[in-house]
């Protein structure tokens, strides 16, 4: 499997507040590792967040006694969100802190998923599906018929999230499994990614462009050329 993964500021935001974790070597039990958070909160809140969580679902994966993947990743999450919600339960500076996550997976012909919060996981082979569903409350007014796909885009409520880790004792995150294929390509990206690029022109940068390097590229320079409201952060794995 080829990959690879960046993260970029944004032209509008003066701290990356997102953090990534992409690995084609062996984390504990798992033969592979990509992890994608995006923190919120205050100035340093955010930041320190998606970091804590990322760290944290690492360290647990590496010491688990578990093999099944859903039940690692499953274990994962709740450590990581103890630990987001213990650390701003005591530090006033990180009061209120949370993050999205999703994090994924591969073994032999299947991809297993968690995913909490509005950052995205899609596959791209013949056309491109989005995986996860989105924990925020433009894509319940969608389930619910209050508006449509284009106008959950570009309304002024679809930065509000409905589940993040970190903000209660308890969480509970979606968890997928999938079959993939050779030649499918693996993308986990930030809403700073997907808030600026529609999901058509994602798949068209991906598919035309020489190597991962410049798809993730391409894809961060059009996210900022389209407005870069938000810190942008790319993984593209390829089966």
């Amino acid at each position: 499997m080829r990959t690879y993964a960046k993260t970029d500021i944004g032209n509008k935001r003066k701290m990356n507040q997102d953090f990534f974790y992409c690995s084609n070597h062996n984390v504990g039990s798992f033969q592979n590792l990509f992890i994608v958070a995006d923190g919120m909160g205050g100035h340093k809140a955010g930041d320190h967040a998606s970091r804590l969580c990322v760290e944290s679902i690492v360290n647990s994966i590496k010491a688990s006694k578990h093999n099944t993947p859903v039940t690692v990743l499953n274990e994962a999450v709740l450590s990581a969100n103890e630990a987001v919600y213990n650390e701003a339960n005591k530090n006033s500076a990180y009061e209120g802190m949370g993050t999205t996550v999703v994090a994924c997976t591969l073994y032999e012909d299947k991809l297993y998923i968690a995913n909490i919060g509005d950052s995205r996981l899609y596959i791209i082979n013949d056309d491109i599906s989005q995986i996860t569903k989105d924990h925020s409350l433009v894509e319940e007014m969608v389930k619910n018929g209050n508006i449509t796909e284009s106008e959950a885009r570009i309304h002024p409520q679809k930065n509000i999230i409905t589940r993040a880790l970190g903000i209660d004792l308890r969480v509970h995150a979606d968890y997928f499994e999938i079959d993939v294929k050779r030649s499918d390509i693996v993308l986990m990206c930030t809403d700073g990614l997907t808030n600026m690029i529609e999901d058509d022109d994602i798949e068209y940068i991906v598919k035309h462009s020489n190597s991962l390097e410049k798809a993730v590229d391409a894809l961060i320079a059009k996210a900022n050329e389209n407005g870069g409201n938000d810190n942008i952060t790319v993984i593209l794995a390829e089966i």
